[in-house]
């Protein structure tokens, strides 16, 4: 069951694994980006965390409304903004409650991810985060947080084999073939942290 509680928990988790994969992401980043996603996740979920900790909100709706502005401000990058557009898709899908059960927040997750897609253009298989993503959030519904964290690495390993299709990683073409998207392991620590 996610309550306000819940979420802020599972915030905290996920901003302090990325602030111990800060130097990870950004090595990831360096073979076909520009370097700063580590830097972006680590501020984005640290000052996204601090903020709910802050919030004495129950409505979850209006609690991933707090936390798509607060990152959207706090990680000035491509990922910052596409990550802050799923949160205001959750947001809107979870208006209203105050707890709601795994397939229900699945559900909100969901709507959070078609609006990455509807929003960017972009769909799986594209080498993104959306590749993990997707399949965590799908085994989600079923409440196993390890299977959703299992499928979110399963998702993002599969990127080595996808070329990519946007961002400055799609200027390497089939030099992209390979190498591990750091947008898709950012999805997988996301689910590795909310299963811990």
């Amino acid at each position: 069951m996610l309550d306000s509680a819940t979420l802020k928990a599972k915030f905290n988790a996920i901003a302090q694994i990325m602030a111990d994969n800060c130097d990870y992401l950004v090595e990831l980043d360096r073979q076909n980006g520009d370097g700063d996603l580590g830097f972006s996740m680590k501020s984005g979920f640290g000052d996204t965390a601090a903020a709910l900790e802050a919030s004495d909100e129950t409505d979850l709706g209006r609690l991933f409304l707090l936390a798509s502005r607060t990152f959207n401000e706090s990680a000035p990058s491509s990922l910052g903004t596409i990550l802050s557009i799923g949160m205001m898709g959750t947001a809107k899908a979870l208006k209203g409650s105050q707890t709601a059960t795994a397939e229900e927040a699945s559900a909100g997750l969901k709507a959070g991810l078609q609006a990455i897609m509807d929003r960017t253009g972009s769909s799986l298989g594209e080498k993104t985060i959306l590749d993990s993503l997707a399949p965590g959030i799908e085994a989600l519904a079923s409440g196993d947080l390890a299977a959703a964290a299992e499928a979110a690495a399963n998702g993002s390993e599969a990127t080595k084999q996808m070329l990519a299709k946007h961002g400055r990683a799609a200027y390497y073409g089939e030099k992209s073939l390979g190498i591990l998207d750091g947008g898709s392991v950012v999805g997988r620590l996301i689910f590795e942290a909310i299963a811990k």
